[in-house]
């Protein structure tokens, strides 16, 4: 009764909110009544009819009655949904760690650097690189066959993962007891290669399956087998089957016979074990299951097959060509040049490939020529090193290149690396400087003894010749006409040009410039010569065209431009002026027949550094001869262009010839450099200058005779203007007398004697032609204690 008074209240007191809401809103119950009705005409959702599909399902399941945690099938969906979660996640979480699909496409390993000449030949290789790539097309079918039936049976028919392969290997293990098949399929193995480290893990295992079908979809079938055979691990040092022919047989894959093929194709599982340089037997029982199974597959008959097992297995071992190395200076210059281009992270992670500028036929020719010249002159005349470079002046490429004797013995590169005076050739500036300033060749100066500001500049012939002009001053080598050229032009004007044509070392403002006393390099010097050839024009030398990075993609290209160091007309008279050199001077060694060359010679005190810089309008190059403790020498210029000849004379001989550009007018020229003439405090000249030279020897406590004073020599002073004997990489001295010199102590006790010049009466040329000259090169007598003149006064800065 109690309970009836309860509900009759509530019932009550609902009605009358009701009421209560009725009366305050009565357009809002008719407006609910119609949304209500409006919602039971329209037909159920799509979620509505799911929902009660759902709900109909589950009330026909087993234990419809019971609560959903207390029925199994609910555990068991559970259980599986979340292992195909947890799986998707794992999948998901690998393949963040794996490459991006873009990086597939890798055909070298990781941690590997291959660097190419110009024609594509591998010069070096580091890390686990394959020296010799094959198109699948160049590799015989046999071959691919032998390594599909040996690795991988269902190949052409797999994603990448072989389950029933795994669960065949498996079980072959287990029934041998020990590991005599393995699971991966070529493309697991393609990916374990190029993108995973050797550890044996499942987490490895895992990325491997994942990479491979990957791989799978990037790739055609072609593309991972001729990876994969390019590319396989196959002992004794061989990446790949081109290598493992070499290594094992010496032989190319053409020349492989069924059985040889059939035991490189063997070695994958374990190479070190089932090589035939090491375990024979083993090598043998691993060629018979190999052709077992090309039997089986269908791949031979049985004959070949009885044929290939009863062939005696003889190997013939060669060192991997890998491990050959070409032009070792030119590549360490390269190895040094690459972090230039590359970011670090990059070279770090390797697998990248160097295309580079070097021609190996013309790195070989000079290889023999510096050989050849240390072999027979430099025996002779007391130098142990020689470099020599050789570039394209229109490209700045870098084409051969020899910094030293041995690169066994020491890798120090003399092209480079070295930084030695670079004597008379320096004068090729000094003397461009003037013509560029609006100079004539023909201005002539006068060649005598003076003393500037307590520098005296001599010959190397230690007499003077006069009133001569600038062409032939530079064909004959005076020194004081040098000097002289330099006062006139300016300290600051002949550096910036220097600059400009491709010098990057410092120079320094000395009355000693001219003669080449600021060090320089064989590269920057030859390089700045190679203006000369380009008409005036410049481009960085360089040693490098292309880098590649893993999947063969172009990562850094040259592009060096030229840049215009001189103007055209100065450079044309400048290599008709530097033709004179070699056609009627110092350089005469280096002359290539019919073909023009164009040159400098340059000497440095008692002979300490042999120099030729000679051009053609397609190559010039650059030679030094000398010692690295800096010890002289009993030898002349002439030696360094004897070389620059032998090697010159192999690089031309498909090269066709070019001429140089005709000379302009040189009268009446408007210079484009404006002079900065040096302005000494004190020039004494003539028998004065020899009188205060004496003095200031006295007054220095260095007493002797004037002659033995040590002086920048110049041993290629001469003219060809008389008959002349001359061994063929010698060149003959002219001095402007006739006077028979001191052959040089320790050298062959010959007669040296100067050719005589112009003034020569014909009864003294007649003598000369009846003696027999032994060599063509004569030294001053030197004091050993005499200060040299680098040691001269700088001049102040208020010159």
């Amino acid at each position: 009764m109690a309970k009836f008074t309860s509900w009759f209240k509530e019932r009550t007191t609902k009605s009358s909110d009701s009421e209560t809401e009725k009366a305050e809103s009565p357009l809002g119950d008719s407006k609910e009544k119609e949304k209500s009705t409006d919602a039971q005409n329209q037909p159920p959702t799509q979620l509505e009819k799911a929902k009660q599909r759902l709900v109909q399902l589950v009330a026909k399941l087993p234990g419809g009655h019971k609560p959903l945690y207390r029925r199994y099938w609910f555990w068991a969906g559970l259980g599986i949904g979340s292992g195909i979660v947890a799986i998707s996640y794992g999948v998901w979480s690998i393949d963040r760690t794996l490459p991006e699909k873009t990086e597939l496409n890798a055909v070298v390993r990781e941690q590997t650097l291959t660097i190419k000449a110009a024609d594509g030949t591998i010069l070096q290789q580091q890390g686990e690189a394959t020296r010799e790539q094959l198109k699948l097309e160049e590799i015989p079918d046999q071959i691919q066959k032998a390594f599909i039936a040996a690795e991988d049976r269902r190949f052409n028919t797999h994603n990448g993962v072989d389950a029933q392969g795994i669960v065949r290997a498996v079980l072959s293990n287990v029934r041998s007891q020990n590991v005599v098949e393995g699971g991966s399929t070529i493309t697991q193995q393609l990916a374990r290669i190029l993108f995973l480290k050797q550890e044996r893990t499942v987490l490895r295992k895992l990325k491997e399956a994942r990479l491979a079908q990957k791989l799978e979809e990037q790739l055609s079938k072609d593309d991972i087998l001729e990876r994969y055979l390019n590319l396989v691990y196959l002992g004794s040092g061989a990446y790949g089957v081109a290598d493992a022919a070499q290594v094992y047989f010496s032989k190319s894959v053409n020349e492989l016979t069924l059985s040889e093929i059939a035991t490189i194709a063997g070695l994958p599982p374990a190479p070190n074990r089932f090589s035939p340089q090491v375990n024979l037997e083993a090598a043998k029982q691993r060629r018979n299951l190999v052709l077992q199974r090309m039997y089986e597959d269908g791949y031979i008959t049985a004959a070949q097959k009885q044929a290939a097992v009863a062939e005696q297995l003889t190997t013939k071992p060669s060192s991997p060509k890998r491990w050959q190395v070409e032009a070792p200076y030119f590549i360490s210059y390269i190895q040094k040049e690459l972090p230039k281009y590359v970011p670090a992270e990059i070279l770090n992670a390797g697998g990248l490939t160097v295309e580079t500028t070097l021609n190996p036929t013309w790195q070989q020719a000079a290889e023999e020529a510096v050989a050849k010249t240390l072999r027979n002159q430099g025996r002779w005349e007391n130098f142990k090193q020689a470099a020599l470079v050789a570039i394209d002046p229109r490209s700045g490429e870098i084409k051969a290149m020899v910094g030293g004797r041995d690169f066994d013995k020491n890798q120090f590169n003399r092209v480079t690396q070295a930084k030695r005076q670079p004597g008379s050739t320096f004068k090729g500036f000094v003397y461009a400087t003037a013509i560029a300033a609006g100079k004539s060749p023909y201005n002539k100066y006068l060649d005598e003894s003076v003393v500037i500001d307590g520098y005296e500049p001599k010959n190397f012939s230690e007499r003077f010749s006069g009133w001569m002009n600038m062409r032939d001053a530079l064909t004959r080598s005076i020194n004081v006409v040098a000097v002289k050229v330099l006062l006139d032009v300016g300290f600051q004007p002949t550096i910036k040009l220097a600059h400009n044509m491709g010098i990057k070392s410092e120079l320094k403002p000395y009355y000693s410039l001219a003669l080449g006393s600021n060090e320089v390099n064989l590269l920057e010097l030859t390089s700045a010569y190679g203006s000369f050839a380009t008409q005036g024009l410049h481009v960085e030398p360089h040693g490098i065209t292309r880098i590649l990075n893993r999947q063969g993609k172009e990562i850094w290209s040259a592009d060096f431009k030229p840049k215009r160091a001189i103007d055209a007309e100065t450079a044309a008279i400048m290599t008709w002026m530097l033709r004179n050199v070699v056609n009627a001077g110092t350089g005469t060694a280096a002359q290539l027949g019919n073909r023009p060359v164009a040159g400098k010679t340059g000497t440095t005190d008692d002979a300490r550094d042999l120099w030729f810089i000679g051009y053609i309008p397609q190559l010039v190059t650059g030679v030094w001869l000398g010692n690295d403790d800096n010890k002289k020498t009993w030898g002349s210029s002439g030696s360094a262009a004897y070389t620059w000849h032998e090697f010159m004379e192999e690089a031309v001989k498909e090269m066709p010839i070019e001429k140089f550009p005709e000379r302009p007018q040189v009268e009446g020229r408007k210079g484009i450099i404006k002079v900065q003439p040096v302005k000494p405090r004190k020039i004494v000249k003539g028998s004065a200058a020899s009188a205060e030279a004496t003095v200031d020897e006295g007054s220095s406590g260095r007493s002797r005779r004037r002659r033995s004073r040590r002086r920048y020599s110049q041993q290629e002073q001469q003219v060809d203007q008389g008959p002349r004997r001359r061994r063929r990489y010698y060149q003959q001295e002219n001095d402007d007398s006739s006077t028979t010199r001191r052959t040089r102590r320790g050298f062959r006790n010959s007669e040296s004697t100067a050719i005589s010049n112009s003034e020569s009466s014909s009864s003294d040329n007649s003598q000369r032609r009846s003696r027999r000259l032994r060599t063509d090169f004569s030294r001053p007598r030197y004091s050993s204690n005499q200060s040299s003149w680098r040691e001269r006064l700088r001049p102040s800065s208020s010159q």
